[in-house]
């Protein structure tokens, strides 16, 4: 039974600004404004509350702290479907046009509070977005639209809410764990025309919003040595979501979209005082999911919605980030970034990937951090994601070539206040 007790915060935060294109398949590329100014680096450093996000050992805490941030994100979406000069019957060609997506500005925010507890324990609540997936190609009136019934789509949105807590073993070691209760909201359109391929069309599309929730763990650990370099690492476990029910006819396992588990190690070495490089490999598990994993091939041999139901055939990704931070001044730190994954979506699954071109493969970044007083440090970043084309055949009617587009940009800041 759909779990009714969602609290006032989550409700808030998901229904209304948790409307997020990740960047990373439907991962973000990083969390917190100093990590994300690294291009996501990080995980060996403690920069800031949201840091606890990407490792809660890094989760530190001066007395009691607030953090604030407001991420605007700009994805540009679009696909191209090419001329045909053939048509063959029970193919499905889509009109020859290029399409973009409409929606091209989301604010996302997080949100971290901490305190400290002893010299040896910080306790604390990160709430932030993971990821997620949003595309809108409108169509004025039936049967437009991009699969001829309206307008076509999907929003994804995910929230996390994390108590966190760390120790301090010794004078080198941190450990730290964070329970995961993960909010997501999912709504399809457009639709219709898979009907037949569905073992429950009633339950595909244009369903409204549907919501899910589910709890997961995150735990990681840092490491000084000497003192210049340290080394850090992360693992976020698989998250069980209840089932979407109004769409069992369209994600595998009747309406299952879980959570990928994913593991995230990197180092920071100084290379003066004041200037310091970072270092992270990650890797996201998609293959865990089967309404993410499973090919669209498998269209022919199971309907949608089964436990081998077609989806969205992305494969697992490795992500490299590195990151570089100038201590400018005692108070000022400049930062940059990059980062490259392979593509997780092969040219063979382009077709339902319209709905989610999440192609993305390079990030640059840049940001800063400055300290306003004693207490208040504000942080800004700012990233750019080029665009990125994958083409491969229309598999309803392989004589046809399609093609998804995105490129991508952002600014974020944020403010931290000791209390």
């Amino acid at each position: 039974m759909k779990n009714k007790l969602v609290s006032g915060l989550a409700l808030t935060f998901t229904l209304g600004s948790f409307n997020v294109l990740a960047t990373n398949g439907y991962f973000t590329h990083g969390y917190g404004m100093t990590h994300k100014g690294m291009a996501g680096a990080g995980v060996a450093l403690s920069e800031e509350l949201m840091s606890g996000a990407n490792n809660p050992a890094s989760f530190n805490v001066n007395d009691t702290e607030i953090s604030v941030g407001l991420e605007l994100f700009s994805p540009d979406r679009k696909y191209t479907a090419s001329s045909v000069d053939t048509f063959y019957p029970n193919a499905l060609y889509l009109e020859a046009k290029t399409q973009k997506s409409d929606n091209t500005l989301f604010a996302i925010p997080e949100f971290a509070i901490g305190h400290q507890l002893n010299d040896k324990i910080n306790i604390g609540l990160l709430v932030y977005g993971n990821g997620g997936m949003n595309t809108d190609y409108n169509a004025e009136s039936e049967p437009e639209g991009t699969f001829y019934a309206g307008t076509t789509g999907v929003n994804l949105k995910q929230m996390f809410i994390s108590p966190t807590i760390n120790y301090q073993l010794n004078e080198q070691t941190k450990v730290g764990v964070s329970p995961i209760y993960v909010v997501q909201q999912f709504k399809a359109t457009g639709l219709g025309n898979f009907a037949p391929f569905s073992q429950s069309p009633q339950a595909l599309t244009n369903n409204d919003t549907d919501t899910s929730t589910g709890l997961g763990v995150q735990v990681g650990i840092t490491q000084t040595v000497g003192t210049s370099f340290s080394w850090g690492a992360s693992y976020r476990s698989s998250v069980s979501m209840e089932e979407f029910d109004s769409y069992k006819g369209l994600f595998a396992e009747n309406g299952g979209f879980d959570l990928p588990s994913s593991i995230q190690i990197g180092a920071a070495y100084k290379l003066t005082p004041t200037n310091q490089v970072v270092f992270d490999w990650q890797k996201i598990n998609y293959s865990e999911v089967k309404s993410i994993a499973n090919p669209m091939s498998n269209l022919m041999s199971a309907p949608l919605g089964a436990s081998a139901g077609a989806g969205f055939g992305w494969e697992d990704m490795d992500i490299y980030k590195l990151g570089y931070q100038w201590q400018r001044t005692a108070k000022q730190k400049i930062r940059f970034g990059v980062s490259y994954t392979q593509q997780p979506i092969p040219s063979s699954e382009v077709l339902f990937n319209i709905l989610a071109p999440g192609v993305q493969e390079w990030h640059f970044t840049t940001g800063f951090s400055h300290k306003v007083s004693e207490k208040v440090q504000l942080n800004a970043m700012a990233f750019y994601s080029p665009a990125k084309k994958v083409s491969g055949a229309n598999f309803l009617a392989p004589n046809q070539q399609l093609s998804i587009e995105m490129q991508q940009s952002g600014v974020g800041v944020s403010i931290v206040w000791g209390i």
